[in-house]
């Protein structure tokens, strides 16, 4: 069964939770809600509470009160599902920088927790 961890910056920081931070409680609720699920059906887990989006990088849907939150990821193996960061989103879209920054933090992710990945 996959497990579910938060991308951490080399500081320390962690995007997704300063999101959660930042979000309501209802909204907290409903991603930890389908945290769980994705847990239990890793990449089966598909529209509309997950979807694919480019180059590996995946979105967790949350819709509430009108808007529409997502949380980018990635999945690391068959066991490890990396959430990299959380944000509203305002287009129909995730916005292309959106999983480019996904992206970066996967890289940064592999490089730092398998050695032997190619630096960018």
């Amino acid at each position: 069964m996959p497990k579910i961890s938060y991308y951490t910056t080399p500081r320390g920081d962690c995007p997704f939770q300063t999101f959660l931070d930042g979000s309501t409680e209802k909204v907290k609720a409903k991603f930890f809600k389908l945290m769980t699920i994705l847990e239990d059906k890793g990449a089966d887990l598909r529209r509309p509470y997950a979807d694919f989006l480019r180059d590996g990088i995946w979105e967790l849907r949350v819709g509430f009160g009108g808007d529409q939150y997502r949380a980018l990821y990635f999945f690391r193996d068959a066991k490890d599902i990396i959430v990299t960061h959380g944000i509203i989103k305002k287009s129909d879209k995730v916005p292309p920088p959106e999983i480019d920054r996904a992206l970066r933090c996967k890289a940064d992710y592999l490089r730092r927790k398998e050695p032997g990945q190619p630096r960018d």
